[in-house]
């Protein structure tokens, strides 16, 4: 059985691919990514949020999350928690990210 961090770590390698459809920056380094937790029989639980509550391709994009996680070796379930507080901002940006967009 896989351990959680290594686990943990390809989860990360795989939500940096997956790209907002309206900013060019993966959804990681973005700063959507709240929490990633990872329970004993390998059930993997994201909790995020969008940059814009009627962000008009959230379907495609959870649907792209969940699809990649699930493909992982090892990763039992992927539930997907989209919450609204704290309220994303551009502060949440990583300083990589930032520096790509122009932003440092």
């Amino acid at each position: 059985m896989k351990d959680k961090n290594q686990l943990a770590i390809e989860i990360i390698n795989v939500l940096k691919t997956i790209y907002d459809p309206e900013i060019p920056v993966n959804i990681y380094d973005l700063g959507i990514i709240y929490d990633i937790s990872i329970d004993d029989s390998l059930n993997v639980t994201i909790t995020m949020t969008l940059t814009s509550p009627s962000c008009p391709m959230a379907d495609n994009m959870l649907k792209e999350i969940n699809e990649k996680i699930k493909a992982i070796q090892g990763v039992n379930n992927v539930q997907i928690n989209i919450v609204f507080e704290p309220q994303w901002n551009k502060d949440m940006i990583s300083d990589e990210a930032k520096l790509q967009l122009g932003l440092l």
